[in-house]
């Protein structure tokens, strides 16, 4: 049964790595056997990066590039591909929230969201998958939805149109794909205890309260709560899971949430 889940011999490529749920959800990988390959977009950002994945003891390899600029991505997948292998497992990870009412977003501000949201996994999925077709081997591509791939929330338009996109382009490439036995999914997490969520998980603050009164599990979600359904997602495991969303949220998309009075 553990063979399902083990990830020896496959090479597993996670774009925005370098921090929060990306890193954590590359760790997982890792430690399931997997050689990993991480992008991110900024020096700076990768060096930190690549010291944290050594201090777990985690052999990883780095590359910069910008994933909405096609030629940059065929460049690297060629240098992954030479350096260190073919690419089995891609996690289309990095993306970018912008908080502004849609009536005061600039045209570009929009543009960019959904460039680097929605544009991107389709730059990056279709380039994996023409390496696999070449080859004649399946493979597992993860996008990174959200609940707001569901839900709307103030200030978050382009957000939400790019992440509900997402999903969609999710279930479209696992309607093209799967006959190569590649398997197209998504994961969607829900608020989680990350470096960037720090300052408001405080008791009293108004939207912490706010998150642990509406999420049913009680509690923001630990990066660790990914690492089964990642793993899961990438493995032989799934082999016959397609174009599905698994909501990693502590149960918030279950209900309409808690009566005033309860």
């Amino acid at each position: 049964m553990m063979n399902l889940f083990d990830l020896n011999g496959k090479v597993a490529l996670v774009t925005g790595a370098t921090h929060g749920l990306g890193m954590a959800m590359a760790k997982a990988l890792a430690q399931a056997g997997a050689t990993l390959v991480i992008n991110g977009h900024t020096p700076d950002k990768m060096e930190k990066a690549l010291a944290a994945y050594a201090e777990d003891g985690i052999q990883v390899k780095g590359y910069l590039f910008d994933v909405t600029k096609e030629e940059e991505v065929i460049k690297n997948l060629d240098a992954i591909e030479k350096e260190v292998g073919p690419i089995d497992i891609l996690v289309n990870n990095a993306g970018i929230i912008k908080r502004v009412p849609m009536t005061e977003m600039d045209v570009e501000e929009f543009r960019t969201v959904v460039d680097i949201d929605l544009v991107a996994p389709f730059i990056m999925g279709r380039n994996v998958v023409k390496r696999l077709l070449k080859r004649n081997a399946g493979g597992k591509i993860i996008n990174i939805c959200s609940m707001m791939s569901e839900l709307g929330r103030d200030t978050v338009g382009a957000y939400a149109a790019a992440k509900g996109g997402l999903k969609m382009l999710t279930r479209n490439m696992a309607t093209e794909w799967a006959k190569y036995d590649i398997q197209v999914n998504g994961i969607g997490p829900g608020y989680f205890a990350t470096e960037q969520t720090a300052p408001i998980r405080v008791n009293g603050h108004p939207f912490n309260d706010f998150i642990v009164g509406r999420t049913p599990a009680g509690r923001w979600g630990d990066p660790e709560d990914l690492a089964g359904t990642t793993i899961f997602l990438a493995s032989k495991a799934s082999d016959f899971v397609n174009g599905q969303v698994v909501y990693v949220d502590g149960g918030i998309l279950a209900t309409i949430g808690k009566p005033s009075n309860e």
